[in-house]
């Protein structure tokens, strides 16, 4: 059997760093990164890397004829959710405009094409929510991604879309934080923090963002899958609980409520993941939020 000829986008992101790490390491896998710009890569073996701009077509049409792959994970995306709402347009060229392209190509060229998606489709009203759940976003970046999720899901070619939430993890040259890091961060420089008590959701470990994401490749199984965490936690219990991981004083956390915060994009309230379809048909067996933290602990060691 020849091997099978994966191609990523956005690698220098987080969920594509940690895609490339594992990918590459398959002997079954060629393994191909594509970002915009330079390689930010750390490792240099083991992959081949293309620089992509995925909101122009005709750098996607030529990445693809010229590697030809299997299978695309399309990981690239514009994620700031308040900066969606200032950006419109340029929201709608990276998270749409760019799916509407990549299907046109896998389309010509016969490839299987995983999109990933987000919790934020979701209206928050009914959390935890299973893949079949009503979409009804409260944010641009919310009404873009679930654009894209239904020009993939109209596109007549063999598509899955995984869907995820709040991905927290480490990578390398990151400019951005997440909840344990602020958190660890915070708490060690003496600074008091407020945070939310009522909002739901359930962390992802980026690690296991991109093992989910290797079962569907591998399968090239059909359809949306949820890929979360499993603890359905709020932003103050996981701000405890990585206190306590690492000993810090507690009493700097103070609980908030949403509306202490101004942000430009309303945020879904409850939202997290019903598992039991990914668990069944892909084998995905995530980490707990507590074992997530050991595992970043052990990483932040290892830097």
């Amino acid at each position: 059997m020849s091997a099978k000829r994966v191609l990523i986008t956005g690698s220098n992101g987080l969920l594509g760093q940690k895609l490339v790490e594992l990918l590459s390491q398959q002997p079954a896998i060629v393994t191909l990164a594509t970002a915009r710009g330079a390689n930010r890569l750390p490792q240099t073996g083991g992959y081949e890397f293309h620089s992509l701009d995925i909101t122009q077509a005709d750098q996607i049409e030529e990445v693809i004829a010229r590697t030809l792959p299997d299978v695309v994970i399309h990981t690239a995306a514009m994620t700031n959710v308040d900066q969606c709402e200032f950006e419109k347009e340029n929201c709608w060229a990276q998270n749409v405009k760019s799916v509407e392209y990549l299907i046109e190509s896998c389309r010509k060229h016969e490839v299987f094409l995983l999109h990933l998606s987000t919790d934020f489709i979701f209206d928050g009203a009914h959390g935890p929510y299973d893949e079949l759940a009503e979409a009804n976003p409260l944010s641009f970046y919310g009404w873009s991604k679930y654009a894209a999720e239904k020009a993939v899901m109209n596109s007549g070619i063999r598509w899955a879309i995984a869907r995820t939430v709040l991905v927290y993890g480490i990578a390398h040259d990151m400019s951005r934080s997440n909840i344990i890091l602020w958190v660890k961060k915070s708490l060690e420089d003496g600074k008091p923090i407020k945070v939310v008590t009522d909002q739901w959701r359930t962390p992802t470990l980026a690690e296991d963002l991109a093992t989910g994401c290797f079962l569907i490749a591998m399968q090239e199984a059909e359809g949306v899958f949820n890929i979360s965490g499993k603890d359905l936690l709020t932003p103050h219990e996981m701000a405890m609980m990585t206190a306590d991981f690492f000993g810090l004083d507690k009493s700097l956390i103070s609980e908030a409520d949403s509306s202490t915060f101004t942000q430009p994009a309303r945020r879904p309230a409850r939202t997290g993941f019903n598992l039991d379809k990914s668990q069944q048909v892909l084998g995905y067996a995530p980490h707990s939020f507590k074992e997530g933290i050991a595992r970043l602990a052990q990483q932040i060691q290892a830097n």
